[in-house]
This record gives structure tokens, sequence and C-alpha cells, in this order.
């Protein structure tokens, strides 16, 4: 699969605000890790599954450098002084079976009900399509009501996991339009 590149993408949320939406970069690393540890505990549980207060080195070396063949990293930005906030991320890995990926999304928290996460996982889907994935899934806790809601409204289908009982996988065909 060949990389598709993402050119910069302006975003107007619901209140107004603004940002842009570009691929990581390597030197987002501090960046990122900064939107990490200023997401509360429940949205760091919800992306990770635990309470982790960091990325890992070795996770955010991944992170910020993506396979550019079988993955996709996107970061919702602000200007910050001299520089740019990373306000929300999201992300694409393929999986073991072809044509499968799986998505994440975070969002921090003051930037969380505006419509960023939706935006950020159909921006996500666009990609994967682009790069010719076939299905989308990901795994999403069953106290993240609006991630299962936002899946809903975007027509992936929920199911039972093989993580047990307290996560659901949601999963749509990259084939349909909207």
């Amino acid at each position: 699969m060949d990389p598709v590149a993402l050119e910069p993408v302006l975003l107007t949320l619901r209140d107004g605000r603004q940002v842009t939406v570009r691929a990581v970069r390597a030197n987002d690393r501090e960046a990122l890790q900064t939107a990490i540890r200023g997401l509360s505990m429940e949205a760091r549980h919800s992306r990770f599954f635990s309470p982790l207060r960091e990325l890992p080195p070795s996770l955010l070396a991944r992170a910020t450098h993506p396979d550019p063949e079988s993955e996709r990293q996107l970061v919702a930005v602000i200007p910050d002084g001299d520089g740019e906030r990373i306000v929300g991320g999201a992300r694409f890995a393929a999986t073991a079976t072809r044509g499968d990926c799986e998505f994440a999304v975070a969002i921090v928290d003051d930037w969380t009900g505006q419509g960023l996460a939706r935006r950020l996982l159909e921006l996500l889907m666009d990609e994967a399509r682009a790069r010719g994935f076939r299905r989308m899934e990901g795994f999403v806790l069953t106290t993240n009501t609006g991630m299962l809601g936002l899946a809903r409204r975007l027509a992936f289908v929920e199911s039972a996991s093989s993580e047990g009982p307290t996560v659901r996988l949601v999963r749509r065909d990259l084939a349909m339009v909207g």
C-alpha cells in the first residue's frame, strides 16, 4: 500500500473553535506526551484501557513514527505560543487480518462534545479506504457511551468482543460511503 499524503485540514468545531488536523510528526513527541498527561483519568482509561499517566517510550516512539505502510496517526492541533498544542488524536493500524485495520481516538477533555472525534474518525476512515483497507474496527469500553454512540452514527456495527464483557467491538465496512 502506498502511503497517502494528508494535507493539513482546518476544521471549525460546533463552538466555533478551529483546529488543524495533520499527520503526526517525529518532533511531536513532547506535545503528544503533554496531551496524554492532560487527559482525565477516565479519558486515559477509555483510550488505553488503563489509567497510565503517560506513554512509555516505546509507545511514544511508535505513535510519532508510524509505519507508513500500515499505520496512520493524525493529530488535531491549535496554536500555542510559538508552537502547537495537541488537543486530539486518532490512529489506525493494520491488524493480522488482511485488509482490516484497528482505530483509536482520544480527545483532550476540554475539547470533547464539539464534533472533533467524529471529524477525526471520518478523516481516518478516508485515509484507511484510500490505502486499500476494506474494514475498520475498534475496541470500546462499555462505559464509553460517547464513542459507542459515535460509532453507531457512523454505521459501525457493535458486537461482543474477545476482550470480555466490558469491551465492545465496533466494525465497519469501509466501502460504505457516508
